[in-house]
């Protein structure tokens, strides 16, 4: 059985590497360059010395390692089998034969929920949702304690859900879908060009911005019946936000309850609890360790 796996998290800017044990913990993390861009192989070679530099830390040559990527994995999780438009040379790359080592990969929003059900804000929980609120809406599906990635490992792609139908289509022509409504990608087109981040709208927001509290309590708003949808078809026991936005902390999550209060439906005075994500920037890593380590002793 295996007792210790180490976690690659390739993101756009950063590698992240951890390697944790059976309980968890951290036993080692390293961070390099993505470089994405240049040829593949600087990255991929990259991976590869973190492997490497980490087995050789903890003292661990037959540790399973999971890779958590953006795009959608194929059946059996071994590789990226769909990831238009960069880390060219990431789709259907045999990470066990580079890596030399049995190595399993995951979509980077699916990793970080289990990061947070496993070790963090959902431990324990059985039915979770995990919304990523940063550039885009990420999203992530646990059903009876296992990851739900569905038919064609699509499942979990909140952010492409639609909230008005008569909005801008989003990049998988969704017309006004949640990422076109909250995503830190449009912010520049909803406030008609006056701020370049959410964060810059939030500092208005709190010097008295009419205009800035509007456009953001009707995005919060747009979230929260995102939310209050899912609760109807999935009926979670909790649902995880993290991301960037969500260290918006109380300005996000005041206004997310009063509306969960006026669009869930709370039948027999039950709802959903929200809450924040717990993990950092490890989260994908450490949450696609657990992964591969699940799958190894399955």
């Amino acid at each position: 059985m295996s007792v210790t796996a180490i976690g690659i998290d390739l993101g756009g800017t950063r590698i992240k590497a951890v390697a944790i044990d059976s309980n968890g913990s951290t036993l080692h993390r390293l961070y390099h360059p993505t470089n994405d861009g240049d040829d593949d192989k600087v990255w991929k070679n990259a991976i590869a010395g973190m492997v490497l530099e980490v087995k050789n830390r903890i003292n661990a040559t037959d540790a399973v390692i999971g890779i958590s990527a953006p795009g959608l994995p194929n059946a059996d999780n071994s590789a990226i089998a769909f990831m238009p438009g960069r880390l060219q040379g990431l789709e259907d790359f045999n990470w066990t034969e580079f890596l030399r080592a049995k190595t399993y990969v995951l979509n980077d929003a699916v990793s970080a929920m289990m990061a947070e059900a496993r070790f963090g804000a959902a431990k324990n929980k059985k039915n979770v949702v995990m919304l990523t609120l940063g550039t885009g809406v990420g999203g992530a599906i646990m059903i009876d304690g296992k990851p739900y990635q569905g038919a064609f490992n699509k499942a979990g792609h909140i952010g492409h859900m639609v909230i008005d139908d008569e909005g801008d289509c989003d990049v998988t022509g969704m017309p006004g879908s949640l990422e076109e409504c909250i995503g830190n990608c449009t912010i520049i087109k909803r406030s008609q060009g006056k701020f370049s981040s959410t964060h810059d709208m939030l500092l208005a927001c709190k010097k008295g911005d009419v205009f800035a509290k509007e456009l953001w309590l009707k995005s919060v708003k747009q979230l929260a019946i995102g939310i209050a949808s899912i609760t109807n078809i999935l009926s979670p026991e909790i649902v995880v936000l993290g991301g960037g936005i969500t260290e918006a902390n109380n300005e996000l999550f005041d206004p997310l309850n009063e509306y969960m209060a006026q669009y869930e439906w709370r039948a027999g005075g039950n709802k959903t609890t929200i809450v924040k994500a717990i993990y950092g920037d490890l989260a994908g890593a450490a949450g696609v360790a657990t992964f591969a380590m699940e799958m190894q002793n399955s």
